[in-house]
């Protein structure tokens, strides 16, 4: 059984795709979060009241939810808008769906992590800055940003080793990653526990190898740090 039937090539290829889907999605939960965290952040009323009731709702309700309620719904609606102006039906793509759909939940636990690295970043070290006859900008390219990262990457390398695990909702509308293709494998066999054992293995991979590369990052981003 070294091929496992003949589709370890297949699983392997949604094993592809779920990595591409996992990078993908981190790049939009990064924006969003950042936008989330600097609103949350902001002097001006409204923008803390939408990225608290953004924070609020996705943590609150199931990411399956959220995604079967955005990839249906969201069609729903194109399809709505696209009636009124004339536009014929339009087919949601479920990688493009996925994709949005897992970096807009995760984005909603990257604006608490941003927030709070923001906060833990010292206001004296800002001070002095401003001290030096920095800009605002100077700061926040050369101070700020960089202490941030510094506080930020723990929570971050959580959010990405949960993110790396949500992508196994995809399969759920129609997505071929490997959870997919491993019950599709799993029905023509008639070996199931074979295939999504396999596909727990390579979710271990990534998670491991991500662990890796987060403790690397870890290790350069604390570089010079005098411990207490």
């Amino acid at each position: 059984m070294p091929d496992l039937y003949g589709y370890l090539p297949f699983i392997l290829q949604g094993m592809k795709l779920t990595v591409e889907v996992a990078v993908l999605s981190l790049i939009v939960s990064v924006v969003l979060g950042m936008m989330g965290a600097a609103a949350k952040l902001s002097s001006v009323p409204l923008a803390r009241l939408i990225a608290g009731v953004y924070t609020t709702i996705i943590r609150g309700v199931p990411d399956l939810v959220l995604m079967l309620l955005i990839f249906f719904g969201g069609q729903i609606l194109l399809n709505d808008l696209g009636d009124a102006l004339g536009w014929g039906y339009v087919d949601v793509s479920p990688f493009v769906a996925g994709t949005l759909t897992i970096g807009f939940i995760l984005g909603a636990y990257m604006t608490e992590t941003f927030r709070g690295a923001i906060l833990a970043v010292s206001r004296g070290e800002i001070e002095a800055g401003f001290a030096f006859g920095m800009s605002a900008r100077q700061v926040f390219f050369r101070i700020t940003l960089p202490l941030m990262v510094r506080h930020a990457l723990p929570g971050f390398g959580n959010n990405w080793l949960v993110l790396a695990k949500t992508t196994a909702l995809v399969s759920v509308i129609g997505l071929q990653d490997m959870v997919f293709r491993a019950g599709q494998a799993g029905g023509a066999t008639h070996k199931p526990f074979t295939f999504y054992f396999l596909v727990a293995l390579l979710y271990l991979v990534i998670t491991a190898v991500s662990d890796i590369a987060l403790r690397w990052a870890d290790r350069r981003s604390q570089a010079g740090v005098r411990r207490a």
